[in-house]
């Protein structure tokens, strides 16, 4: 996810409030210490035009991007 958000030029801040979760929650996703709820990651997929699969490693139930 870390890497989507750079790509666009978009801060901690700005996603989190895209997303309506605290900055820290993105932190904590990108820093793979917090793995979002379902429909988080479905906000989260949306947002960065994306799919859930795309966005979520679901063997090592990591971020990927």
């Amino acid at each position: 996810m870390r890497e989507l958000r750079s790509g666009r030029a978009l801060s901690q801040a700005e996603v989190a409030a895209a997303l309506q979760v605290s900055r820290q929650t993105v932190i904590a996703i990108e820093t793979g210490r917090y793995s979002p709820s379902l429909p988080l990651a479905f906000r989260i997929a949306r947002f960065f035009s994306s799919t859930v699969d795309e966005m979520f490693d679901p063997v090592n139930d990591k971020v990927i991007g």
